[in-house]
């Protein structure tokens, strides 16, 4: 061989993607995570039928409530039955009318009436009633 030569396969030759000493590291990587899964899956009962049961649990329940007084017309839209437009009319009243005094105010509201109130009612937060604890006619003393 000349020294500015360097050997070359012809085209016809392939040349493996990786080394024959990797190959068989690779193959026995992948036989013995295959023998593990096999191992697991004796292990969970999977040769006698009885394979992982993943619902076990019982199904959360989530309540989703919302305070009238507070909420805007999108968190609104989102209880069953009301609509953008009567929304957006809860929203309007309350900011012309003051804030709902309690939850069957809210009939005030042009579009609701007794059948959309007892739907709504389960999504509403109740409102408290104004108590005399810390009323603003009411002096207030701080004793040292």
């Amino acid at each position: 061989m000349q020294p500015g030569k360097e050997k070359t396969l012809p085209d016809s030759v392939s040349r493996p993607w990786i080394k024959a000493r990797d190959q068989a590291s690779l193959l026995g990587l992948v036989a013995s995570l295959l023998l593990m899964m096999a191992c697991y899956w004796i292990y969970q009962g999977g040769h006698k039928g009885q394979l992982i049961d993943i619902d076990r649990a019982d199904p959360l329940k989530a309540s989703y409530r919302v305070d009238i007084n507070q909420a805007k017309w999108p968190e609104l839209l989102q209880l069953p039955g009301l609509g953008e437009t009567l929304a957006r009319r809860i929203v309007s009243d309350r900011l012309q009318q003051g804030p709902f005094e309690s939850v069957e105010e809210l009939d005030r509201v042009n579009g609701i009436g007794p059948r959309t109130m007892e739907r709504l009612r389960p999504y509403l937060i109740p409102i408290p009633v104004d108590t005399d604890w810390a009323t603003k006619d009411s002096p207030v003393s701080i004793k040292n």
